[in-house]
């Protein structure tokens, strides 16, 4: 059975996706060797990927980049074809700015579901004290599943997953409705958690990845101290403070951040 990574990365013109597949690629070959497959909207592609799939963007979301101070384009809608795109027959879907620094998705990787994504995400530096509302959406506090890391078999339970999460995108405004979302924008994290209930009939006996989502916020600093290993800065409770890490996974929500980090590694 083929195995292997999918990243997207379609350029917006504020952040550089590609360059971030490009940079995980590397640390995914060390870790998990497996091939790597991009989807992309840029014509010039680093010679990191063993697959280049290119595509058009589409359903461009308008959103606010904190840490750019502006609003943008944010092309997240063709997730939902990895399904479709994807070369592999176990596929394991990564956002770009997921950092790869042990072989932990190598476990997922070799479970038996055809289909796992994370349930619950966690502040790393316990520095937000809402960050843990992030789990939940709508007024009815409905259970996130996060988008960041999805492992899927070519299986037609699958097809299901990916089906329902087309037609959400596709009404996005009565999903919004009937789960009372405020936030206007389609995004992917309340589409899956969406159609993983729909597919599991409303009962929400759901496979997950046994473990959490390690997340850094945007406002925590991020810098490499050596391979897999990374100083992080912030304040808690309005005093400076730091920590370090070595060999532990983590999603980057602070694009510029990752940006300066792949820059100067």
């Amino acid at each position: 059975m083929k195995t292997g990574v999918l990243f997207f990365a379609l350029n917006n013109g504020h952040y550089d996706y590609l360059k971030m597949a490009a940079w995980n690629a590397d640390n995914i070959r060390r870790w998990l060797n497996v091939e790597v497959a991009v989807v992309t909207n840029v014509d010039c592609v680093p010679d990191k990927f063993d697959h280049v799939i290119y595509a058009r963007e589409t359903l461009a979301n308008q959103r606010y980049f904190p840490d750019l101070a502006t609003k943008g384009h944010w092309y997240n809608t063709n997730r939902i074809d990895a399904f479709e795109l994807s070369p592999f027959d176990r596929t394991l879907v990564l956002d770009v700015d997921y950092v790869v620094a042990t072989n932990d998705l190598a476990r997922v990787l070799e479970m038996q579901q055809d289909f796992l994504c994370f349930r619950n995400a966690y502040d790393i530096s316990n520095s937000d004290p809402s960050f843990n509302d992030l789990n939940y959406f709508g007024a009815h506090r409905f259970p996130m599943s996060w988008a960041t890391v999805m492992m899927f078999n070519r299986t037609q339970q699958t097809e299901f997953v990916f089906d329902s999460m087309r037609m959400i995108r596709d009404n996005w405004d009565h999903y919004r409705n009937v789960y009372k979302i405020i936030r206007k924008d389609y995004r992917n994290d309340y589409a899956l958690s969406i159609a993983l209930g729909l597919v599991s009939g409303h009962t929400n006996q759901i496979n997950y990845i046994p473990w959490g989502l390690a997340t850094v916020p945007p406002t925590v600093r991020v810098h490499k101290i050596d391979y897999d290993e990374y100083y992080f800065s912030f304040k808690r409770n309005n005093k400076d403070t730091w920590m370090s890490f070595k060999n532990i996974d983590f999603h980057m929500l602070g694009k510029v951040d990752m940006e300066n980090l792949i820059d100067h590694a």
